[in-house]
């Protein structure tokens, strides 16, 4: 199974912790409105371009990277790279 379909057939153990949260609303700029665990699980299942490296997935997107711990399921980051 790839990397891909391991993480989506996942997609309900996604959570985060609540200083994840915050990292994940400064990283990706998003309005307190917005709830963070949802709009990852949203990319990750609609948009994301997704590879594992070591004990993580990497979910990118345009610009937006999102880093899951591949044993918890749990959303570690997500920050928008800057453009080179």
């Amino acid at each position: 199974m790839d990397a891909r379909q391991e993480l989506i057939n996942s997609i309900e153990k996604l959570h985060t912790t609540e200083l994840g949260k915050i990292r994940i609303i400064k990283g990706l700029h998003l309005n307190d409105d917005i709830e963070p665990v949802a709009y990852c699980k949203s990319l990750i299942e609609n948009e994301c371009n997704i590879q594992k490296h070591g004990k993580n997935y990497y979910c990118r997107f345009k610009n937006t990277v999102i880093t899951v711990n591949s044993s918890s399921f749990t959303i570690i980051t997500a920050h928008i790279q800057k453009e080179a």
